[in-house]
């Protein structure tokens, strides 16, 4: 059973809220079947884009879409909008990482 895309925001808002992790939604989608892009603060290096996929068997993967290493916030945000110009149901969740606390393991709930 697939988790709904809202409910898969509102998980991790409530998980980095316990983790007193910085969080914000910064674009709603679709509440059911939204694609969802998470925007995360990897250090003071930059930012890295990470966009929630399904394999061929229908898991759900993380693919980097922003690259492997940290971006500056401007390419971020340049991929995130040509993200959102193809696709109206998208979901946008920023996390600041950059004090610790966050792990991108905590992505595969």
């Amino acid at each position: 059973m697939k988790l709904k895309a809202k409910l898969w925001v509102q998980a991790q808002i409530r998980l980095c809220d316990g983790l007193n992790v910085p969080v914000a939604v910064l674009r709603s989608g679709d509440p059911d079947a939204g694609a969802v892009l998470v925007k995360i603060a990897q250090s003071q290096d930059g930012w890295q884009v990470l966009s929630r996929i399904r394999d061929l068997d229908g898991n759900l993967a993380w693919f980097a879409g922003s690259g492997a290493a940290p971006v500056p916030e401007a390419e971020a945000e340049a991929y995130i909008a040509r993200q959102a110009a193809r696709d109206p149901d998208l979901w946008v969740l920023e996390i600041d990482g950059r004090r610790g606390g966050y792990d991108r393991a905590y992505l595969d709930l």
